[in-house]
Order: structure tokens, then sequence, then C-alpha cells
């Protein structure tokens, strides 16, 4: 067969960034197209519930570039895709046809709000993220609904300013992710911070319109000067509907980051990996590893990499958590050198399988040592 000559990427993300980018690294002379859905282009999403949210003075410094890479930059989202005629079409009006596409459209903020209830606050964008940081400038009091990464980093954010802030989930902080011996670590280390943590038995719903508070599965409300839904994400998708790629779980994908339709591929937060009933592995370094094997696959080439990359790393309340290897880590860890109530520990988890996740809990270690401690 013969290798494609004009590639589209459906979507200015790190995904499309880095498939976009290694295109020319593998040797791509053809046209490239990257269509975006943000005027002012793509940027780092996970500084917003960190850097951002601290000071303004790092809104200028995401941006990511593609200078000397000779692609064509369409600033309007995709609307449509004709799989069958293989055109892309924009909300400008412009059809793009291809040869090969790789949709990296991400996702967005999953909302929980009543039909027609206004005044959810979420954080997935830059825009959300000085939204956000306004409020917290005049906020007595918070609640945030998820008690995952990024609710959080937003409970870390309100105890920076001195916000008294409960947390709403129906598990502890993190137990879906990183389990229970973690997730006990850092609910004791937020209640030291005088956070409230609220471990409701059924989902929350927001209360008022606007929205000022949080409604238990007990009935009970819980108000507060700002409330903030951290409930995950929901993959573009609805641009794709009709073509058979896309379901309720996001594009569906293989190892080679290859879809259903031939000629097409997906890379980052849309895609479901169909490994079984499939996964969804929304982290920024696994968005990296399937862009670049997206773009190996899409030039007929073998990817370099296996389109995940278990690792990630996040801050909460001043600690430092970076994690390699599968998740979540089953009950306690095999091996713990140092302290975790000091908030110093290096974790690791044996797996009959072989596998192993290491996790460097407020220790300082370089991300190559840690990920050569998880092999």
């Amino acid at each position: 067969m013969t290798p494609p000559c004009s590639i589209v990427v459906a979507g200015e993300s790190i995904a499309g960034i880095t498939a976009a980018r290694e295109l020319r690294e593998l040797g791509h002379t053809g046209p490239i197209t990257l269509i975006g859905a943000e005027d002012r282009g793509a940027y780092a999403r996970p500084p917003l519930s960190k850097a951002v949210l601290k000071d303004d003075s790092s809104d200028s410094t995401l941006g990511y570039r593609l200078d000397g890479f000779d692609i064509d930059l369409v600033r309007s989202p995709a609307v449509t895709a004709d799989v069958d005629r293989r055109v892309v079409a924009t909300a400008n009006g412009q059809e793009i046809g291809y040869d090969a596409l790789i949709i990296t459209t991400g996702a967005r903020a999953r909302r929980i709000a009543a039909p027609g209830q206004r005044g959810e606050t979420v954080l997935r964008t830059l825009d959300d993220a000085r939204r956000l940081r306004t409020r917290l400038d005049a906020a007595r009091s918070a609640v945030v609904v998820g008690a995952g990464f990024l609710g959080m980093e937003i409970v870390s954010a309100c105890v920076a300013r001195g916000i008294p802030v409960t947390v709403v989930d129906v598990d502890p902080p993190l137990r879906r992710i990183l389990g229970p011996f973690v997730s006990e670590a850092i609910t004791t280390r937020a209640e030291e911070h005088g956070v409230r943590v609220v471990v409701t038995p059924g989902p929350a719903t927001l209360a008022g319109d606007p929205v000022d508070g949080v409604r238990l599965a007990d009935g009970t409300v819980l108000t507060a000067d700002l409330v903030v839904t951290c409930c995950g994400e929901v993959p573009n998708t609805d641009w794709l509907a009709g073509t058979g790629l896309a379901d309720s779980l996001g594009v569906g994908i293989d190892p080679a980051c290859a879809t259903a339709v031939p000629g097409v591929f997906a890379a980052g937060d849309v895609t479901c990996l169909r490994a079984g009933r499939g996964s969804r592995t929304p982290f920024w370094s696994t968005a990296v590893a399937q862009g670049k094997a997206a773009a190996a696959s899409a030039l007929m080439l073998d990817p370099a990499g296996p389109p995940l990359d278990d690792y990630f790393w996040t801050e909460i309340l001043g600690l430092s958590i970076k994690v390699v290897g599968p998740l979540p880590p089953p009950g306690e860890p095999d091996l713990v050198e140092g302290s975790v109530p000091g908030g110093s520990a290096l974790l690791t988890w044996l797996r009959e399988n072989g596998q192993c996740t290491v996790i460097a809990y407020g220790k300082r270690i370089p991300v190559p040592k840690l990920r050569a401690l998880a092999v």
C-alpha cells in the first residue's frame, strides 16, 4: 500500500500537537492540516489546576509551538466527518480532504447540573481556570464535588488561600485511582489541613439556581460561596455521529491507535483502548504516547512504543505524588521506604503477573529512576 499524502489531525490537543510533530519527525513531507477549536491555539492543561490557580504569571507560558513544522493550522472546530468521502468539515464552512485522519479532539468536563440550572463551575480550559481563580479570590467557603486528582488539586488551592473547603465523593479521596493505602494517607493529610471529607452513599447533585450548594444522597445540603464540579470528562465525539467511530466511551482504538475505519486513527483523551471491556486512560503521558503511535500507524510504520504510558504526577496539599505502573495498586504496598506520615516515602506493589507499581509519595526521585524501579 502507498503511504498517505495528505493527513488531517483533528484536535489541537497535546495528542494532536504530538502527532503532527511526529509525522514530520518520521519523514512525512506531504500536507498536514491541524484543526483546532480555540483561537489561542494549543496549551498545556496540567498546569491549569496547579500554577494558573495560584497566580496569573503562568497564563502566557502554557502554549505549544509548531514553528518550523510546515503545518497548516485551521482554528475552527471540526463539526462532521465523512469517512466514505474522506472529508472533515469545520464550523467555518471548510471541507478538508484527507488520505489519513488522526482524531485528537480530547474531552470536555462532565457536568452534573440539572437541565437549565445555572452557575455550574468546572475546570477544563484556560478560560475556566481564570474564572475559577477570580472566584477563589472572593470565596469565603467552598465545596468540591469529586475527590480525584483534579478535585484534590482544587481543594489544595482552597487550602493555600485559607478558604474552608469540603470535598464530596462516593469514595474517599483518590481511592479509585491510587487504592486504599494511599487514599487513607491522603485523607489523613487533608483532614490535618482542615479539609472536611464527606463520603456520600450515592451521587451528589447541585443545589440552587444559580448553584450555591450540593445536595447529598441523604438530602443534606451543603452550601458555600464556591461550588466546583470535578466529576471526570466526556470524550468530544459528537462531531463523529454516524461514522461508527465512537460510542459512549470514546473512539475505539487498537494497540496501534487504529480505529475500525480504514485510514482513521485516534489518540489522547478522546480514545478508548479496546482491550477486554475497553479502558480509558486520560493522562497527559498517555496522550503523548498515543500521538506518537497514531502518527507512525498513519504512515504505515510500526509504532515505536505502546499506546499507554503508566506515568503521571500530581501535587496535593504541598505533596508531590509521582506514579509509574498499572492502577489502582492493590491493598498494602509490598515495600515501603521512608515515612508516609512524614510525607516522604517510596511505595512498591509487586503483582503476581510480574507488573509493578511504584509511587514516590513526597519523595524526590527523578522520573527516569522511578520508571527503572517499576520495570
